[in-house]
């Protein structure tokens, strides 16, 4: 498996909410209704991530018809990225469980 770069957890949760298109605020208020408020993003730290996502081409810009409201989109690559880091996200979680488990 090639090693891609591990993924900040505000940026796993922006990347996850773009699998289907999406504009800021509603990013925004998926990941705090996902998280049921544990995690919050706001504007500026989510524009500087969004801005670093387009600029790696892992989201593109979707429909920018609206001026007011840009919507984006995860590009296959970004699938990609965001498909592997869920798979080491779960060894990690694996680990995590089997040595508390040992505990009990």
């Amino acid at each position: 498996m090639a090693k891609t770069e591990q993924l900040t957890d505000s940026m796993f949760y922006i990347m996850a909410a773009l699998t289907r298109p999406r504009h800021g605020y509603a990013i925004m208020n998926l990941i705090e209704e996902t998280t049921k408020g544990a995690m919050t993003i706001g504007p500026a730290s989510m524009y500087t991530i969004i801005k670093k996502l387009l600029k790696q081409e892992w989201i593109y810009l979707f429909d920018g018809s609206d001026s007011r409201r840009k919507t984006y989109l995860l590009t296959e690559k970004g699938r990609h990225v965001l498909n592997e880091d869920v798979k080491l996200r779960k060894r990690m979680i694996a680990l995590a469980e089997a040595g508390l488990e040992e505990e009990e």
